[in-house]
């Protein structure tokens, strides 16, 4: 279902997250929980990942992650803000150490002049962390801009896990 290299960071996360006995919580929106599909595709992940939240509407990014509602109308849901919130919505809700979020523009509409399609934020934290946010802008159609960010999010959990 996955291309390989992929599954292979998904992999080499899971094992550096063992190693650390650390639990993983990850909030999607732009990628509909492919993120935590391709997690949970390795054998043996349920030893890692906690949860994942799907969180592809403001009113679910408001009440599942706690996002709150004036961000999402002032800033809109594709920002470093909420991002940074629903990485914090994430390890609120769960007992995880690490969690990362992504919301971003996939195509092949919905994009503008400031947050053109491909425009991706994500965010990572550990417990007790101040969440990081980044900006990606990816290339491609709406499969490849999604395959891109899961791509994006591994590396990122990779860094954080110090497996990178």
């Amino acid at each position: 279902m996955f291309p390989d290299p992929l599954l292979d960071k998904a992999a080499a996360l899971l094992d550096a997250m063992k190693r650390q006995r650390t639990r993983l919580a990850i909030a999607e929106s732009c990628t509909g929980g492919l993120i935590a599909g391709c997690v949970t595709e390795i054998a043996g992940s349920s030893v890692v990942f906690d949860r994942g939240f799907v969180t592809y509407s403001n009113e679910a990014k408001a009440e599942i992650l706690g996002v709150p509602e004036e961000l999402l109308a002032t800033l809109g849901a594709v920002s470093a803000e909420v991002a940074g919130a629903m990485v914090a919505g994430a390890l609120a809700r769960s007992p995880a150490g690490l969690a990362l979020s992504v919301t971003g523009v996939s195509g092949p509409g919905g994009g503008s002049k400031e947050k053109p399609v491909g425009t991706v934020f994500m965010a990572v934290a550990r417990r007790g962390e101040t969440p990081a946010a980044h900006r990606f802008q990816l290339a491609g159609d709406r499969t490849a801009v999604r395959l891109a960010t899961v791509d994006r999010a591994l590396d990122l959990l990779l860094e954080r896990a110090g497996a990178a």
